[in-house]
């Protein structure tokens, strides 16, 4: 499980861009089950994704298909990449510099 910050600007309807940017990423069914919104795709048995507690985050859970081939992997690591992008609203690199600083 992995909580993400959520850049300033993109809080407002967050649980609307959470479930929007996981259509157009992954272009799967969403299940809503409360809070959570969840999905799977390629590599991803699931992906399960719910707003924090105070609505300036969200946690992301996943679980790994261990039998999908390394196309099918490199293509979801992108796709959920891209997906973190459009919901936090911080690259990658930003991402991972917010990660080290909190540590």
């Amino acid at each position: 499980m992995q909580e993400y910050q959520i850049k300033r600007g993109f809080t407002k309807d967050l649980r609307k861009n959470v479930l929007e940017q996981m259509k157009l990423c992954f272009g799967s069914e969403i299940q809503e089950n409360g809070d959570h919104c969840q999905t799977s795709f390629g590599a991803l048995k699931i992906l399960d994704v719910v707003t924090g507690k105070d609505g300036k985050s969200i946690i992301v859970r996943t679980e790994s298909n261990i039998d999908a081939d390394d196309e099918t992997i490199l293509d979801t690591n992108r796709r959920f990449r891209k997906y973190l992008d459009a919901v936090t609203g911080y690259s990658t690199k930003e991402r991972v510099k917010k990660a080290k600083s909190v540590e």
